[in-house]
């Protein structure tokens, strides 16, 4: 490991600098203020490091997971009136959850099939976290945050009254007390009652009520007739920076040029702007509450969100670790990283921080700054804990603007053009009436919709949905193509021309070439439909037909029970070991075809009919 140490370390140590801008900024936009980004930084970075399965992988919050995290964050806080020390120990327990599944999905061997996940989908949820991310910081860059609008807080006032009286109304509902018998109890409570109480629920609901990026645009006509102009310009001098300074050179990450530099002069010329939260000082302590605060029936309704937070890692992370196999010439270990990407989501859940994956930009500037092992990533990790440890009160210092800046540029900088410019050329492959579009880019454009403003785990789950029907539809078709159980004249194999021609009118020959599956079955269900009315025997031949899925396998049951009914004879020649355990499963065989019915090759099948069909003629 310490082979390589000179290059490890200024990779590492360049790579932690590009972390730190970030993971202030990803804390401050997931909800639970920068420390639980530098958290989640730190630990994430050093432990998915020390046990992944990417040499060169630096880790750490990274915009799509910062965007889910934001989505539970919020939901989380409405349900406990947007109170965070009541809310962290479930917040913190369904990215811990995340982790574990993590760990899990690594130890089970899942991590060669992420890839398998459908390109419009990633592409479509990737363009939604740039817009979610572009449009939510959109009210911090212009200095407007809704709690603090007193006219648009009393709005609210008498929702926050309805919502303050139904929460007495459950609580005493859990003690046991009923209304109509104790209404004195429930008169008692609510006159107890503060202004205070009210303004605070008011403002709970005003912040929720703003938030994601519908609630972005209900407020933006307020937003910008109370735009802060000095937090607008430090934004604006934020995002000017950053991409004016990559002109001049990449050497120096211009993220954290601007991030001095106008954090510097807002600072330096006492300029009264607003700073982001106080980064508490010290080491991080473990959040013991994940573990005695809340009860296991409370994380329930959020399995599936820690679900989707732990697949969307995994994608984010073997996605980086391709990147710098194509940059190393190293072949990454998929499993092994999946479970190293969990452990650090997992200590960092404990510690209070946001879970991430690996990040891209961050693993190339590690690699081209000399990072060649697992010991780069760690040492990302403690320069970040030093700087937390050195520097947590100047960091405090920041003003929330500049964060809000930089953020636009990852929102900007996340979306995938490549997807989007590619809208116009991919094939027109679905028709809908008189229109014909793109399969694909409906997917894309679902999941970017969806997941932008409704909800980004239902969305990604819906555009999976989408996609597995449109591929089943797809190969089905181009199957069904090659598979010969349409109704189509039967041309006689090499092994059938010596057939005697006097036996055609009682033995119809049918040949199915290809599986028998859900794409095929409705062409084969028509085999009755085929039999020339003069047949008594049928002789299907399954030489070729490799694969039965239980569609097929139903529908060969229908047809043979209705030429039984027709008093039809059936023979299968040829019949594969796949299709031949299907039919045993569910008594086709020896039910429906009897053993002496089955013959292994055709000659077989045409001595039987030689000695026991009679010419009719």
């Amino acid at each position: 490991m310490f082979k390589h140490l000179r290059g490890d370390l200024f990779g590492g140590i360049t790579a932690g600098i590009v972390a730190l801008p970030l993971a202030l900024a990803f804390g401050v936009s997931s909800g639970l203020g920068p420390s639980a980004g530098l958290y989640g930084a730190i630990f994430i970075s050093f432990f998915a490091a020390l046990f992944g399965g990417t040499s060169t992988q630096i880790s750490g919050p990274t915009a799509p997971m910062t965007a889910v995290s934001m989505v539970v964050i919020a939901s989380i806080l409405a349900v406990h009136d947007g109170d965070v020390n009541k809310a962290l120990p479930i917040i913190l327990g369904v990215f811990l959850l995340s982790g574990i599944l993590q760990i899990g999905l690594g130890l089970i061997g899942l991590g060669k099939y992420i890839k398998y996940i459908p390109y419009p989908v990633v592409s479509g949820f990737m363009t939604a976290i740039g817009v979610i991310i572009l449009v939510t910081q959109i009210l911090p860059a212009v200095g407007y945050y809704p709690k603090e609008d007193e006219a648009y807080v009393a709005e609210f006032k008498a929702a926050a009254e309805e919502e303050i009286l139904e929460n007495i109304l459950k609580e005493e509902a859990g003690e046991g007390i009923l209304v109509l018998e104790d209404f004195e109890e429930t008169i008692k409570r609510a006159e107890q009652i503060t202004e205070a109480d009210m303004l605070k629920e008011a403002k709970t609901l005003a912040a929720n009520k703003a938030s994601g990026v519908l609630g972005t645009f209900r407020v933006l006509g307020r937003a910008l007739q109370h735009i802060n102009w000095l937090e607008l310009a430090l934004a604006l001098a934020t995002i000017f920076i950053i991409y004016g300074f990559k002109r001049i050179t990449t050497a120096i990450p211009s993220t954290l040029v601007s991030l001095i530099v106008v954090s510097g002069i807002a600072y330096g010329f006492d300029l009264p702007y607003r700073p982001i939260e106080k980064i508490p000082e010290g080491l991080p302590l473990p959040q013991l509450g994940i573990f005695t605060e809340f009860k296991l029936s409370e994380l329930t309704p959020f399995i599936f969100t820690a679900l989707t937070l732990s697949l969307l890692g995994a994608i984010d992370s073997l996605l980086t670790s391709v990147v710098a196999d194509n940059m190393t010439q190293t072949k990454h270990k998929p499993n092994k990283e999946l479970v190293g990407q969990g452990i650090g989501n997992s200590i960092a859940a404990i510690f209070g921080g946001i879970p991430g994956a690996g990040a891209t930009i961050r693993t190339v500037v590690n690699i081209n700054s000399g990072g060649k092992t697992r010991l780069s990533g760690m040492i990302a990790g403690i320069l970040l804990l030093v700087i937390l440890l050195a520097l947590g009160p100047v960091a405090s210092q920041i003003p929330a603007a500049v964060l809000a800046g930089i953020l636009v540029t990852v929102g900007i900088g996340v979306m995938d053009y490549k997807g989007l410019k590619a809208i116009p050329h991919l094939p027109k492959d679905i028709k809908i009436g008189p229109l014909k579009l793109s399969s694909e880019v409906i997917i894309m454009l679902v999941v970017m919709v969806l997941s932008s403003i409704w909800n980004l785990v239902y969305a990604v789950g819906i555009g999976l949905v989408i996609a597995s029907l449109m591929f089943m539809k797809k190969i089905g078709d181009l199957t069904a193509i090659r598979s010969d159980v349409k109704p189509l004249k039967e041309e006689a194999w090499e092994d059938e021309k010596e057939f005697p021609k006097i036996l055609k009118e009682e033995v119809f020959i049918k040949h199915i070439k290809g599986p028998l599956f859900f794409g095929s079955t409705n062409e084969f269900l028509q085999l009755a439909e085929q039999i020339p009315d003069t047949a008594s025997h049928v002789v299907i031949r399954l030489d070729r037909m490799q694969y039965m899925d239980q569609s097929g396998l139903y529908a060969m049951e229908d047809v043979l029970q209705d030429l039984k009914k027709k008093d039809i004879n059936v023979m299968f020649v040829g019949i594969l070991e796949q299709p031949k355990y299907m039919m045993e499963r569910i008594d086709i065989i020896p039910d429906l075809i009897p053993w002496e019915s089955i013959f292994e090759d055709f000659d077989d099948c045409l001595d039987w009919i030689k000695d026991n069909v009679e010419d009719t003629d």
